[in-house]
């Protein structure tokens, strides 16, 4: 499936984390991305929040997910990646979907800044928010990629 076929799903992009999972999810065309929730983790929910995720992907149509791999900033793997890779893995399993690793080095902080920015008071930023933006920002890249544009990061797939 391409970008440019009508019967596409949609996308599901996730910003993956030890506390939290950001989701963002792409319009039926798959042109723009938007914030959609976040997933605290539980202790026991070994790699991650598998059923939350799949259920949703079974309600919005999804047949694609992003999952935001971590790099440090020299390119290497960061610990967390071997556990989004791993999460990655199991949400395959979960929901049948085709699942991507996507460089997500840096969203985290563009998403900080673009609050920051935007916010009307100086506050803390609420975490929970920076984890949508972020998964934001790492699915309208993929997006973007996956039509042959630009992507907002210095990084690209």
């Amino acid at each position: 499936m391409t970008a440019s076929d009508p019967k596409a799903g949609r996308v599901l992009g996730i910003d993956f984390g030890l506390r939290r999972v950001g989701l963002a999810i792409s319009d039926p065309l798959r042109i723009y991305a938007r914030r959609l929730m976040t997933l605290e983790r539980q202790r026991d929910d070994g790699p991650g929040p598998l059923e939350a995720v799949a259920d949703l992907c079974a309600q919005e149509g999804v047949d694609t997910i992003v999952v935001g791999l971590p790099h440090r900033t020299d390119g290497r793997h960061s610990e967390i990646a071997v556990l989004a890779s791993d999460f990655a893995r199991a949400l395959e399993q979960a929901t049948g979907c085709r699942v991507e690793l996507f460089d997500e080095r840096y969203t985290s902080l563009l998403a900080s800044r673009l609050i920051m920015e935007t916010a009307r008071k100086k506050k803390r930023t609420d975490k929970s928010l920076v984890d949508r933006v972020a998964a934001e920002i790492l699915l309208q890249d993929f997006l973007d990629n996956e039509r042959g544009g630009l992507t907002a990061g210095p990084y690209g797939s």
